[in-house]
C-alpha cells in the first residue's frame, strides 16, 4: 500500500549505480525526493532524470538530495548515469522489494495490453523520515521545478 503524507517513510537499503549502498537513515535530518520510474534510457524517464540532473545544485542548496529508483540492475543505471552525466545516485531495486513497499510497483497498461510494472511517482520525504509530499501524476520535464517550489513552501 502507498504510503501518505504524514506517514513513516518505508526503510531501504539498496545499491546504486556504483554499488554503494543507500539507505533511508543515511538521509535523516535531510530532505529526500525519492522518485520511482519505470525504465533507464527510455524517453519519458530520460527527461525526467535530465530535468533532476539540470535543478540538482538549487536541490542540494535546499538541503535536500535526490534518489531515483527502478527495477534496473546496476549496471544498467551505470550507463544512463554515465550517458547522460546524471550526479545523483539511481538505486537498483531488482528484487523490486522497495517499489512495492511505496506502492509504485502494479498493473500497467500500454496499447492495449496489460502488464505489471513501475509507475512514475515520487516521494518527498521530510528530514523527520515522514512522507511529506507524493506525487501520483508525474510530468517527467516539469517534475523538477515542482519538486523545487514545494521545497520553498515546506521550508519556509
Amino acid at each position: 500500500m502507498k504510503p501518505k503524507p504524514g506517514d513513516p517513510a518505508p526503510n531501504f537499503a539498496l545499491p546504486d549505480q556504483t554499488g554503494k549502498i543507500h539507505s533511508l537513515t543515511d538521509y535523516r535530518g535531510r530532505w529526500l525526493l525519492l522518485y520511482f520510474y519505470p525504465k533507464d534510457d527510455t524517453p519519458g524517464c530520460t527527461k525526467e532524470a535530465c530535468a533532476f540532473r539540470d535543478v540538482y545544485s538549487e536541490i542540494r542548496a535546499r538541503n535536500a538530495e535526490v534518489l531515483g529508483v527502478s527495477v534496473d540492475s546496476v549496471k544498467s543505471h551505470e550507463k544512463f548515469a554515465t550517458k547522460y552525466k546524471l550526479p545523483f545516485p539511481l538505486l537498483a531495486d531488482e528484487k523490486k522489494e522497495v517499489v512495492k513497499a511505496y506502492g509504485a510497483w502494479g498493473t500497467k497498461k500500454f496499447m492495449g495490453r496489460q502488464y505489471q510494472g513501475t509507475h512514475r511517482i515520487s516521494f518527498l520525504i521530510a528530514p523527520d523520515g515522514t512522507i511529506a509530499r507524493v506525487y501520483d501524476s508525474v510530468k517527467p520535464d516539469q517534475h523538477a521545478e515542482e519538486v523545487l517550489r514545494d521545497l520553498s513552501q515546506l521550508q519556509g
